[in-house]
């Protein structure tokens, strides 16, 4: 190896980074949850990206890792976890149809808000899941309630947060009551639209994978190796995920493979004609 090489562009990287280093998001500035047992006061905001529905639906994969996936499909993309789950359920194996529920991605719901008494920090992310989004849809329809996003008679929402058991483990359960009396978003009308022109997009925030890289986290995860001395893990400052116990048998569809072919070449395959009508988009 020539070390003089090696040494000039290790300083020249060292030097890259140093002027050119991508900022860290402060997380907490984007994204909005209780943090400690409480009452908060919320109100939901008209989303800038449409203005028919504050709520945006994403689909995000568990369990592969210390982080959550989001699905390709948010981007109306093909997404291998997914097709390989709809080509599971092509089989007539009760163990497959297990691990494909298992491979589902989850929803979670966003909705822009802004926290009363902490207007100066603007529009935030407030994520949640499939049962307070229920009640929130409902209160929505209810005509005694009207629209509670309306920026001269909307309604606030009180979020309670208690310390309970969630998902099997301690955390803070969230339950949510709409304010009976109207209110205005805000009295100042230049506030007013900050908080609806400057509002975070969930799809640009969130890393989107590329397919082979998703395909190799899948293929990975049916056929678990212990890392090598020596690797590098990259951890980011993110909020950590429990990962989901590989399947105990080795997992391949019902279908003629080639006698010769590599277990690359049969994991492949599992991606070949995959019909669109499966995506959830």
């Amino acid at each position: 190896m020539d070390i003089l090489a090696i040494r000039k562009r290790l300083n020249d990287l060292q030097s890259t980074n140093a002027q050119g280093k991508k900022e860290k998001i402060d997380y907490t500035k984007v994204y909005w949850k209780p943090r400690e047992e409480g009452k908060y006061q919320i109100r939901i905001v008209p989303s800038k990206f449409d203005s028919s529905n504050p709520f945006k639906e994403v689909l995000v994969h568990y369990g592969f890792g210390k982080f959550p996936i989001f699905a390709l499909t948010n981007w109306g993309e093909k997404d291998p976890i997914v097709e390989f789950a709809s080509q599971l359920r092509k089989t007539n194996d009760k163990e497959n149809w297990s691990l494909a529920k298992k491979l589902d991605p989850k929803m979670r719901i966003y909705a822009p808000v802004i926290v009363r008494g902490e207007e100066e920090k603007g529009v935030r992310l407030w994520e949640f899941g499939k049962e307070i989004y229920m009640q929130l849809l409902g209160i929505a329809e209810d005509e005694d309630y009207g629209d509670f996003t309306d920026i001269n008679e909307g309604r606030d929402f009180t979020i309670e947060a208690i310390k309970g058991d969630v998902a099997g483990r301690q955390g803070l359960k969230n339950s949510i009551r709409v304010k009976p009396k109207t209110t205005a978003l805000s009295v100042d009308a230049s506030q007013i639209q900050k908080f609806l022109n400057d509002q975070p997009n969930i799809l640009e925030l969130q890393r989107k994978m590329e397919y082979d890289a998703l395909k190799e986290v899948l293929q990975n995860w049916l056929s678990p190796e212990e890392p090598e001395e020596g690797s590098i893990i990259d951890d980011e400052n993110e909020p950590e995920v429990e990962t989901i116990a590989p399947p105990a048998k080795t997992y391949t569809l019902k279908q003629p493979m080639a006698p010769k072919s590599s277990k690359a070449d049969q994991f492949d395959s599992l991606f070949e004609d995959e019909d669109d009508n499966d995506l959830p988009f």
